[in-house]
């Protein structure tokens, strides 16, 4: 078993940072995710939100392909994310449903404000893997692209609504 953990500030708030991973997939950046559905979300009665997601076709290296014989599989993953809005800290935990037998990953997400400079946004990634270290690593770098993409087209959303006088611009974006 091994132990992957990783390090990111992105130069956005919290905020942007909170929705950009809410919407994280399916993007451009990382086409192996072709969708997310959402099965629970709940608020809590501290004010956390809770919400159950799958996601669907997790690309697969090909050393994994060929140990259980498939061209061509679908993985499943499931995500269980918590948002303290009124803390500003959102933790994501990410396992593998597919699979299990043959290889499991656990990813742990925290993304809070940076403790330097509140404007920006801290995020700390954990995985517990059984087999696949570099494919993380890489996957790990696709992610921090991927928000990176997401949070720049969620301000040019935001951007283009007040450019039309749709909406005012947000604080912090």
């Amino acid at each position: 078993m091994k132990i992957w953990n990783s390090e990111h500030v992105f130069d956005h708030p919290w905020e942007t940072v909170r929705a950009a991973a809410m919407q994280k997939y399916p993007n451009s950046i990382n086409p192996s995710v072709v969708g997310v559905d959402v099965l629970d979300r709940h608020i809590d009665p501290s004010g956390k939100s809770h919400n159950h997601r799958l996601s669907t076709e997790w690309g697969l290296p090909s050393i994994v392909k060929s140990l259980i014989g498939a061209a061509t599989t679908k993985a499943y993953v499931q995500e269980h994310s918590v948002v303290d809005a009124a803390g500003k800290t959102m933790e994501l935990k990410s396992t593998n449903i597919s699979f299990t037998n043959m290889v499991s990953v656990d990813e742990r997400l925290i993304y809070k404000p940076h403790p330097q400079d509140p404007e920006k946004n801290f995020s700390v990634s954990s995985y517990l893997e059984g087999l696949m270290a570099s494919t993380i690593s890489s996957n790990a770098n696709e992610g921090q692209e991927a928000m990176e993409w997401v949070t720049h087209k969620l301000n040019a959303e935001v951007e283009g609504l007040a450019a039309s006088g749709g909406v005012g611009r947000r604080e912090g974006a």
